[in-house]
């Protein structure tokens, strides 16, 4: 039996980035991936805020497009518009060639990588994974595992999750403004929403997420796509189908001799379901901690990370919770209202200034103070949603 000091069970790019820390500080790591193949296949949007390059490398071969402005639209089709005009507000990236870049980030710092390695059992209490053929034991085990976590699954967490499809299409040239993307909501796919990514002026990734089967998904997109003119005669070149962990703000991620982070630990945005940043995010916070742990060996210390992560990220996603239970409570006509009136009181503008991808609570601290909230919902809806 091969024994480590650290163990991640998943290659995606938390886990990778994470073994790279670990590695890079001179511990014995070993990354188990299930998967023949790292990223593929693809199931994320791609679409990452710009704080990416705070909290990760990015080298520019990775990203396809970047993205300055966005286009909100109601179930009726009034269009709010916001605009970042000196830097870009987000890029499109090649998740697949990216995620492999991070594994092998982390090989040349020392990682090994086994590919193909699907763990059967997890022993948090003793530090060994079961593999068809083989066991190995680790000081520490990290679940980097997604959405279906083996390791989470130890904890004896109930995890939950929405289910997301996406295509990408080629839809003929100057089909897509290039540095806009597009976001359609309406009550039918609350608290999901249906996004269109564009890859160059011609390509894009239009795709949704929400509590439906993939059947119901997939009906969903090819309404829209027959539904919308400039796309009813798109050619579809792939499709693409994944789960979404539903971020839990009482869900275990320090357990024995094991850890979650990523998509295991439900570590994702309420408002947008992407959480590829906070990931990052807590990859490093979670290395600091695990590093003091082994160094020290008290795996007590581990609970150290739970406690950073939320004093880290719990207003943020309190706060996006709430603004996701707004989004629940309304009916078409209800949403109509809303952005009409936000579009009326160039909203637009306030969002171009303060909106952020991965914090959204400076934002809607600004519309509180602006008095927009309260005057483009009900005021029991207010005071209910956001305490005041």
């Amino acid at each position: 039996m091969k024994n480590y000091d650290v163990a991640i069970v998943g290659a995606g790019p938390v886990g990778s980035t994470f073994a790279r820390y670990m590695a890079g500080k001179g511990l014995k790591v070993a990354i188990f991936e299930k998967k023949k193949e790292i990223g593929v296949p693809l199931q994320c949007a791609g679409l990452l805020g710009t704080k990416i390059k705070d909290v990760n490398v990015l080298p520019d071969e990775f990203i396809l497009n970047e993205i300055y402005g966005a286009c909100l639209y109601s179930p009726s089709s009034t269009m709010i518009s916001m605009h970042k005009k000196e830097e870009p507000l987000a890029y499109v990236l090649d998740r697949v060639a990216y995620d492999k870049y991070l594994a092998q980030l982390a090989v040349d710092k020392g990682a090994e990588l086994f590919l193909n390695h699907r763990a059967e059992k997890i022993d948090i209490e003793n530090g060994e994974i079961y593999f068809k053929d083989k066991k190995i034991s680790a000081e520490i085990i990290v679940g980097a595992d997604g959405h279906s976590s083996i390791v989470s699954e130890a904890f004896n967490n109930d995890t939950k999750y929405v289910h997301a499809s996406q295509y990408l299409i080629e839809a003929g040239e100057n089909a897509f403004k290039e540095d806009y993307f597009q976001v359609y909501v309406n009550s039918k796919i609350s608290p999901g929403f249906l996004w269109v990514i564009p890859i160059s002026e011609s390509t894009a990734r239009v795709g949704l997420f929400g509590d439906f089967d993939y059947k119901d998904l997939s009906e969903i997109l090819n309404d829209f796509l027959k539904n919308n003119e400039t796309l009813r005669n798109a050619k579809i070149l792939k499709k693409y189908h994944g789960k979404i962990p539903i971020y839990d703000p009482k869900k275990d991620i320090v357990k024995n001799r094991a850890i979650l982070i990523g998509d295991a630990a439900s570590q994702v945005k309420p408002t947008t379901s992407g959480g590829l940043i906070i990931g990052f995010n807590c990859a490093k916070i979670a290395s600091e901690v695990v590093y003091e742990a082994i160094s020290s060996q008290n795996i007590d210390i581990l609970k150290k990370y739970q406690k950073r992560y939320k004093k880290m990220y719990n207003t943020e996603l309190k706060m996006q919770l709430k603004v996701q239970d707004t989004y629940k409570s309304l009916d078409d006509e209800n949403l109509d209202s809303v952005i009409l009136k936000l579009k009326e009181k160039e909203v637009g503008k306030i969002v171009s200034e303060y909106g952020d991808l991965d914090s959204q609570s400076p934002l809607m601290i600004k519309l509180i103070k602006n008095g927009v909230i309260f005057s483009v919902l009900p005021k029991l809806l207010s005071r209910k949603i956001f305490g005041l």
